[in-house]
């Protein structure tokens, strides 16, 4: 392997048992003037350990791109903010999966800072054909989300 090369591990977060563990590091860009996290931040970190907890559970959202199958689109999202992350806090993004639905799967989401809850949030992606129209989830799909409620 060469120094530029991608590391062999598949994902950056884990399975502690049904929940996954997203860690991440507070940079700069991610802050505002004031030094706090730009709230629109919270949601591209959920998004980053959403998609880390799909590879990790062996679900290839690209390959059912590619072959035209679907991809998940956010059909609802609540989000609720608690206290600040602030420049340079290492945080963890804790997912769990709490409802699965024939075409769509609710997850839930909490920002930590050590044991200080930031903000949560609850998500709802929906399996959606190429064309926008919902669809049902691959079945190993429903079967890997099954593993984990």
């Amino acid at each position: 392997m060469t120094p530029d090369a991608p590391s062999d591990t598949p994902h950056t977060g884990r399975f502690v048992g049904r929940e996954h563990r997203f860690a991440l590091r507070v940079y700069f860009e991610d802050t505002d003037l004031s030094g706090v996290v730009y709230h629109a931040n919270y949601l591209r970190f959920m998004e980053r350990a959403r998609s880390d907890m799909l590879r990790a559970a062996g679900v290839d959202q690209r390959s059912a791109f590619e072959a035209g199958g679907g991809v998940y689109a956010v059909r609802d999202l609540a989000i609720r903010y608690h206290a600040p992350a602030r420049l340079d806090d290492a945080l963890v993004i804790a997912s769990t999966v709490e409802t699965i639905r024939p075409a769509a799967t609710v997850i839930h989401q909490r920002v930590m800072r050590d044991a200080d809850l930031l903000a949560e949030a609850r998500v709802e992606a929906a399996f959606v054909a190429p064309s926008g129209r919902p669809r049902r989830q691959p079945a190993d799909w429903l079967e890997a989300f099954r593993r984990l409620v």
